[in-house]
């Protein structure tokens, strides 16, 4: 299936990977007919991506559409029943935290996580250091967090500071730098906004273009429409575990993407939750 930047591409079941977006990078990420179920309730029936290189690829849709079934796959919480998961073309085999994170894909999920009781420039390096050496010199760290913090806000926040008493706001940004310190190729951001106020979050859009326009990809999770329309380069709309369709900025506007979750088929054999 092919066609102009712009056009909507609607999915089907005999398509691998149906959900069809152009432009002139490369994949960095394909998601081919994914599912997933717990038990009788199918969180996942089929769903197709296709990421671009130097995009933002936004994953729209209402609760239970399957949103957080995808980032757990993505992130390598949970692994699917079925369909794949390619980066750069290769499959991924073996799902882990630790497997996907060497393969260079960093989520930040929607529970801001946190040590509370750590510096937040502990906390902005955890888990950043091998078993045996430090990967950045600790002479070098605090220039590396400032640099970092600087991109993603412009409120002053103190690296020495216990992370559990800063507000949730600026928690969720210690957050945000601890994946930006790894320098994915993939960024994986789960409503990464809620706790910020719009000027934050434009402060946070912007870091986010400097980010892909250095060839890497962020896959953003949102709900929120206006997001949808000032951050995607893509968009895939998610509903009830099926992606109903991508499309590009170009032709995105508030009355296509809301006519795209109110139009799509409902499924009603199955419960569905995610």
């Amino acid at each position: 299936m092919a066609g102009e930047a712009g056009h909507l591409y609607r999915t089907d079941n005999s398509t691998v990977g149906g959900c069809i977006v152009t432009g002139n990078g490369h994949n960095l990420l394909e998601i081919r007919d994914l599912r997933k179920s717990y038990g009788e309730t199918r969180a996942l029936r089929g769903m197709n991506l296709q990421g671009q290189a130097g995009t933002v690829h936004t994953v729209f849709g209402e609760n239970g559409s399957g949103k957080s079934t995808m980032v757990k796959i993505l992130s390598g919480i949970i692994t699917p029943d079925a369909g794949q998961v390619l980066l750069a073309g290769e499959a991924l085999t073996h799902f882990s935290p630790k497997a996907v994170a060497r393969l260079g894909i960093v989520p930040v999920m929607q529970e801001v996580l946190v040590a509370p009781n750590r510096s937040v420039i502990e906390n902005i390096f955890l888990g950043y250091d091998g078993l045996f050496r430090r990967r950045i010199p600790r002479d070098q760290r605090r220039e590396k967090a400032q640099e970092i913090l600087a991109r993603i806000t412009r409120t002053p926040i103190d690296l020495d500071s216990l992370t559990g008493v800063l507000p949730l706001a600026q928690q969720q940004l210690v957050v945000i730098a601890r994946a930006f310190v790894h320098e994915p190729r993939i960024l994986v951001l789960d409503e990464a906004t809620a706790a910020l106020d719009i000027e934050e979050r434009e402060t946070l859009f912007g870091a986010i273009r400097s980010f892909v326009a250095d060839g890497r990809l962020v896959i953003y999770i949102s709900h929120r429409v206006d997001e949808v329309l000032s951050l995607s380069d893509y968009v895939t709309v998610l509903h009830v575990g099926r992606d109903v369709g991508s499309v590009s900025s170009e032709a995105l506007t508030a009355a296509r993407l809301l006519e795209m979750v109110s139009t799509a088929p409902v499924h009603e054999e199955a419960n569905d939750a995610g």
